[in-house]
């Protein structure tokens, strides 16, 4: 029924596309394989016109992907990762290969709460290899339903604006904590908050997030305006500015600790009303995969008890 699609389908010339596309440069590839340029290139280009689809634009000196490249790297990364899965499984023997987990992490998830969730995966008996994706929660529903994800970690549920069938399985709440460094969170405006933050440099999440809404109607209940200095997407990036002395951020308290430690900052106050809320999200009203029910279990048992 496929026999002829797959036939013009060169693995040669995939792997070669594979391997340009980690790299980013054909000579990369070259001085890895010990081939020359020229045939690299040629490779690629029976490649483009056997799907007859661009796969690279070059900017500078590297080869960038275009839409379809994406699209193609994606499929390439997964048969060539499971080809080295396989090869592993002969060399000592086994009779299957490990298992895997899938996981979709919203664009808006601070990434030290992904990674608390997440940590339950690599301590089980039987390793489970984990396979993160970061994407907007839009497609990663969407990846979701088709089943490339086994579990999308969300600030918030999927809604009625999603035309995926999912289940909220929300993991726990927590509240938030305000930072800053030794300069911002002085004495004094720890003694005076909430309303020493009027008028302080601000360092705050975007539109999307839940925490920014949170951060919003508290400010407006407490009347308090801070100087916004930036709205920054990313939470890392975000707390690097923080531990920069940028401006005072917010993030959610269950991650406290590790903030203070990692980034070297002190705590200002507590903001009462805000909650967070996490979720993980998946096809099944109760998940099968054991790696899912581990996340979502020490979650609720442990992280946010």
């Amino acid at each position: 029924m496929y026999g002829y699609d797959m036939e013009r389908l060169n693995y040669h010339h995939l792997f070669y596309f594979w391997m340009v596309a980690k790299e980013g440069t054909i000579a990369a590839v070259c001085k890895q394989l010990s081939l020359a340029q020229p045939t690299i290139s040629a490779q690629l280009r029976a490649l483009e016109n056997t799907i007859d689809r661009k796969l690279f634009v070059r900017v500078g000196r590297r080869l960038v992907l275009t839409d379809t490249g994406r699209t193609v790297y994606r499929y390439a990364d997964s048969i060539f990762s499971l080809g080295e899965e396989l090869m592993g499984v002969l060399e000592v023997g086994g009779s299957g290969s490990p298992e895997r987990i899938n996981v979709g992490i919203t664009d808006a998830l601070p990434k030290l709460v992904a990674y608390r969730l997440l940590e339950p995966v690599s301590v089980l008996d039987n390793p489970v290899r984990l396979i993160c994706h970061e994407a907007s929660a839009t497609e990663l529903l969407a990846r979701l339903a088709i089943h490339e994800l086994d579990l999308v970690l969300s600030d918030s549920p999927a809604g009625l604006e999603v035309s995926v069938q999912a289940f909220n399985h929300l993991l726990g709440k927590c509240g938030a904590v305000i930072m800053g460094t030794k300069d911002l969170a002085t004495a004094r405006r720890r003694r005076a908050f909430p309303n020493s933050l009027d008028g302080a440099p601000f360092l705050m999440p975007t539109r999307n997030t839940t925490l920014r809404v949170g951060l919003e109607r508290w400010f407006e209940a407490e009347n308090i305006h801070p100087m916004v200095v930036a709205e920054i997407e990313d939470s890392a990036l975000l707390m690097e500015f923080g531990q920069a002395g940028a401006g005072l951020f917010a993030v959610p308290d269950v991650v406290e600790q590790e903030v203070l430690r990692q980034y070297r900052v002190r705590v200002v106050g507590h903001p009462a009303s805000i909650e967070e809320r996490f979720f993980g999200i998946s096809i099944e009203k109760k998940p099968k995969h054991r790696a899912v029910t581990a996340i979502v279990d020490a979650a609720r048992q442990r992280l946010f008890r």
